[in-house]
């Protein structure tokens, strides 16, 4: 009998290792489920789009597979359908798996759009699959809060092992989560609640993520955090490619030609005459013989080898550019300095307003401006550059910047950068 497990992690990297050791283990790619918020769109920019229309909300297909197994380190590899949906009440996903295909159909469809207590979408999918419907809920506002959704559909043999797997990876406690919510007054499920922003998936993670215990340092001592960032290193190896064999073997043609062969023969005719003999015939009575030779010509074959053709083996190189993508990680340690210092709130709040004064017209978002705020006030922060000025410390930091976010201009990002940099300055002066 067949069995539907569901699991709700916070971040999509744990959601990767889950989904590669349920298909190590021998579950098939068609049973295997994932369900992951792309707020910031951080996932959907790097497939194939096309454009269709679901519910009236524009969503992103995709052509399949097409860039993500460089970009989401092998998800389109592992799952099948890989691409980009959008839920109403949680907004842009990327999807895969037969809850995607099921999610993808209730919500096309229609279902559960309208207002009343229809159930449809994310929720219908997970109740086909067997899950009650108050937990389906659960499950749906997970996704919408920036969690990532993991289903495998197993049998007898194989359900043991792959609670084990799921399990293995500290899944959410999906019972205790939604009374959290409860308490901050949360009600449920709604198809038409406001999307999560980027920003706001990030407060969340942050407050279920696991707290550092405190420390208290010395005089004279010192704490260390370390930030450690990954870095992309491309390299290039040789592999097979095709193969041309040249074999050199004789074959055999007929060929013929036409020659004009000579050839004597003798013939002998006897003649009867009558006529007197003369005088020097009878002195010259003797015995004689006459011999003569028939000759004749026959054809001399002979072979003459002559180059006619040459075969050439080359083997050129080609080189050609190839762009090479994927993400790379790195920690980053924030510092809310207490006090007489603005709080982060307060630091977000002054940069939402730098933006709306700097940028509002830009047809960019706050959200894709955040990033460059907070790494402002990461290098504030940076033990590293402390006492640096700004003409001293723009060279490296954009280094960094671009390494980190190559797809960002400095152009676009370093005002903001400096903005925030210069603000926590004279804040803590």
């Amino acid at each position: 009998m067949a069995t539907n497990i569901v699991a709700l992690y916070d971040d999509l990297s744990t959601a990767q290792q889950v989904v590669r050791d349920l298909r190590d283990a021998g579950i098939p790619s068609a049973d295997i489920s994932l369900v992951a918020l792309d707020a910031a769109g951080e996932y959907g920019k790097f497939l194939t789009k096309t454009t269709t229309k679901v519910n009236d909300t524009t969503a992103d297909g995709v052509d399949a597979g097409a860039g993500i197994g460089a970009v989401l380190g092998g998800l389109g590899g592992l799952l099948v359908g890989l691409g980009a949906l959008a839920i109403p009440g949680i907004g842009p996903v990327l999807a895969a798996g037969p809850l995607a295909t099921a999610v993808a159909a209730l919500v096309g469809a229609g279902v559960g759009a309208a207002a009343g207590g229809a159930v449809g979408g994310i929720i219908g999918g997970l109740v086909d699959l067997g899950i009650p419907e108050e937990q389906a809920h659960y499950y749906a506002e997970g996704v919408r809060r920036g969690g990532v959704l993991v289903t495998a559909r197993t049998n007898d043999a194989d359900t043991d092992r792959a609670h084990d797997i799921m399990d293995r990876y500290n899944p959410v406690n999906i019972e205790e989560r939604a009374a959290a919510w409860r308490q901050e007054g949360w009600k449920g499920y709604d198809v038409k609640a406001k999307p999560y922003t980027a920003a706001q998936v990030t407060q969340e993670r942050a407050r279920y993520a696991a707290p550092l215990p405190n420390k208290n340092i010395e005089a004279g001592g010192e704490a260390r955090f370390p930030v450690v960032e990954e870095k992309l290193a491309v390299g290039k190896r040789q592999v097979k490619g095709g193969e041309v064999r040249v074999r050199k073997f004789i074959t055999e043609t007929p060929v013929e030609e036409n020659i004009n062969l000579r050839q004597e023969h003798v013939s002998v005719e006897r003649r009867a005459v009558d006529r007197p003999a003369g005088a020097e015939m009878l002195n010259d009575l003797h015995d004689e013989t006459l011999e003569v030779t028939e000759t004749r010509e026959e054809a001399v074959v002979q072979k003459q080898a002559r180059v006619v053709e040459e075969v050439v083996v080359r083997k050129d190189v080609e080189n050609q550019n190839k762009k090479v993508r994927d993400t790379v990680r790195r920690t980053d340690v924030e510092v809310d300095r207490k006090g007489t210092n603005m709080t982060m709130d307060e630091y977000r709040t002054n940069w939402r307003n730098h933006y709306q004064k700097n940028y509002a017209d830009s047809g960019l978002q706050y959200e894709q401006y955040e990033p460059a705020y907070q790494y402002g006030y990461d290098l504030f922060n940076d033990k590293r550059y402390a006492g640096w000025d700004w003409a001293r410390l723009e060279p490296e930091a954009r280094r960094t910047w671009e390494m980190r976010y190559p797809e960002d201009a400095w152009e676009k990002a370093g005002m903001a950068v400096k903005y925030a940099w210069a603000a926590i300055k004279d804040f803590a002066s």
